[in-house]
């Protein structure tokens, strides 16, 4: 097991690419403090992993509380004794063009995509700093490293999600702990749930995808997962501040013309 007895926490984790990492690693041995803002989702991705005789505690967590992030961080530092490892996976898409979008719903992607990304992680470096290291992974997405059409807020947050964490990566490397950035294109989760509504059905949004992916289809959720086993686990211990896209190519394309989903 390349994660036994190492104790992460995972936010969003109540479906999609938060639940398979979740499973994924405590599959590998660690413990999971599986976190979402609706608890019932988080106690179900527990109960998953207990079921696969893995370890795993729930809580509820909104990551646009600041407060709350800290307390969990600190609480789960004090029962558990170290944090090994913090998945960021919350996240927000927010569509539309400069024009489309208002100031609001800019500082929504901003407050989830790149805030509450920021004040976990300044949480939980002391802790890491004390232990003598961790991994740090922070779920940014392919539209974080090409552009694409009418999606300016969701664009420039995972753009900033990216800096943000090869700054950070710089700045606490000498302690042992690395940061790198998850960067998934299209995956099949419930998220592409309003793109699958607005193209007008499920087989529309598979006839877009393949023309869009040059792999021609979605990443499982469990593909993903596989990738964040690699970069939070010891397998990428010489790897930091960097992000690792998991896409089927679509970037090399230079972008879409529709949306482009990143998965919780």
């Amino acid at each position: 097991m390349i994660l036994r007895d190492r104790t992460a926490i995972v936010t969003a984790a109540g479906s999609g690419i938060g639940r398979a990492g979740s499973v994924a690693m405590a599959r590998e041995g660690a413990f999971v403090v599986v976190t979402d803002r609706d608890p019932a989702a988080a106690r179900e991705t527990a109960r998953l992993i207990a079921d696969a005789g893995g370890r795993a505690e729930a809580r509820e967590l909104d990551v646009t509380d600041d407060r709350a992030i800290g307390a969990l961080i600190e609480d789960i530092a004090g029962t558990r004794g170290r944090i090994d490892i913090l998945h960021n996976h919350a996240g927000v898409q927010v569509a539309g063009s400069v024009e489309e979008i208002d100031a609001a719903g800019l500082d929504r992607s901003w407050a989830v995509n790149v805030h509450a990304q920021f004040v976990a992680c300044q949480a939980v470096i002391p802790v890491m700093k004390a232990q003598g290291g961790g991994v740090i992974l922070n779920t940014s997405s392919n539209s974080g490293v090409f552009l694409d059409r009418q999606m300016t807020a969701y664009i420039t947050s995972k753009a900033a999600s990216i800096t943000m964490t090869r700054q950070i990566a710089l700045d606490v490397a000498r302690f042992g702990i690395r940061v790198n950035a998850l960067c998934p294109g299209w995956v099949d989760t419930p998220f592409n749930d309003p793109y699958t509504q607005q193209l007008g059905g499920r087989k529309a949004l598979e006839h877009a995808i393949s023309n869009i992916v040059p792999m021609g289809r979605f990443a499982t959720a469990q593909e993903i997962a596989e990738v964040i086993l690699f970069m939070v686990s010891d397998r990428s211990s010489y790897m930091t501040g960097h992000a690792l896209v998991a896409d089927g190519g679509e970037s090399l394309a230079g972008g879409t013309n529709g949306g482009t989903a990143q998965a919780e």
